[in-house]
């Protein structure tokens, strides 16, 4: 503000910032006990009073048989004995690597929430990504519209744009920025419903405006056959597409693209490295997931909703993997909590 003044108001101060919740979970993790530091304790308990009788047997084997002056000695060797069998460092051991480890954690941008999961997580062996948010950018961009046989593409998306307008998916984010680049007006929208998993519908202008997979669509009596090898084509490039119906006709096809992120490429060469194994579960049709599983060389699991990406991560701990889950949204949740580590990916 060069010029004349303005009001600015603080929606939170003090202990209520962003910054100051970081710092006291920070504290807070640094403070926890990780279970290898209750084993040292339980050493350190009996270790030192055997050092302190070792210590007075030392000084009274001195003070008895040693040379002149007598006590001198004892007293020597009694406090070297406690100096070099004190075990000190047993007790200072891990916390101090807690708190250096969450410390240099928070300065990489990684929140540590508690020493447990740190101690567990050098047992993972095996990594579950979700796919949007998480191995790809999280920014996905509008690449497509493809409208059926008599339909209008700039109508079709206008009514996809109106209708994402309601959702919080990462997608609709995408086809809105598409339709504003392409300076299209929105209409409004009612009845507007979520169905998770599948997609969005509502009213728009009169018309039962459905967008999602091939699977909604269907249910609501419309066929895609007429585009499905160009849809597949998509997929095969890593894009995710939707399906748009109109009063339970086929409308078109929506396809949105999420680059990978570069980071991912790497990170996930140096997992396998370590010999970690990486799957990748998504809610999109298994052509897409396929692409992205194929550039980064992981496994991968296709077309599972919210809800079953929690059983994903039950059916590879049964077979005795020691699983951390990584996610960036809610959906995830279950999946998170479902798995010895749980990776939550924010900004």
């Amino acid at each position: 503000n060069g010029t004349g003044s303005f009001v600015r108001k603080a929606e939170r101060v003090g202990a209520d910032t962003l910054l100051a919740q970081i710092v006291k979970m920070v504290s807070d993790a640094q403070r926890t006990r990780a279970p290898i530091q209750r084993l040292a304790d339980r050493v350190a308990k009996s270790f030192v009073p055997a050092v302190l009788v070792s210590s007075a047997i030392t000084f009274a084997v001195w003070a008895i048989f040693g040379p002149q002056p007598h006590y001198a000695h004892a007293l020597v060797n009694a406090v070297a004995v406690l100096i070099i069998a004190c075990p000190c460092a047993l007790g200072l051991a891990t916390p101090m690597s807690i708190m250096v480890g969450t410390g240099r954690g928070a300065g990489e941008g990684i929140l540590i929430r508690n020493a447990e999961s740190l101690e567990i997580f050098e047992k993972v062996d095996t990594l579950v990504g979700d796919k949007t948010g998480t191995l790809t950018e999280g920014r996905p961009r509008l690449t497509e519209v493809i409208p059926a046989k008599g339909f209008d593409a700039t109508n079709l998306l206008q009514f996809v744009a109106s209708l994402e307008k309601a959702s919080e998916h990462p997608l609709a984010t995408a086809i809105l920025a598409g339709a504003s680049e392409r300076n299209i007006q929105l209409v409004p929208v009612a009845e507007f419903q979520s169905i998770t998993g599948k997609g969005v519908k509502g009213i728009l202008q009169g018309k039962r405006i459905a967008v999602g997979n091939a699977a909604l669509i269907e249910e609501l009596g419309a066929s895609a056959e007429t585009l499905k090898a160009r849809a597949e084509g998509l997929r095969e490039e890593g894009q995710t597409v939707m399906f748009v119906s109109s009063d339970g006709r086929f409308a078109g096809l929506i396809a949105v693209a999420d680059p990978v992120k570069e980071s991912a490429v790497q990170a996930i060469q140096q997992l396998k490295q370590a010999g970690i194994r990486v799957v990748m579960v998504t809610g999109d049709n298994h052509t897409t997931a396929a692409a992205v599983a194929r550039r980064l060389g992981i496994d991968f699991e296709a077309d599972v909703l919210p809800e079953k990406k929690a059983e994903v991560v039950k059916k590879l701990q049964s077979k005795g993997a020691v699983v951390a889950m990584a996610g960036d949204g809610v959906n995830d949740a279950p999946a998170l909590a479902q798995a010895q580590v749980g990776i939550a990916m924010g900004t």
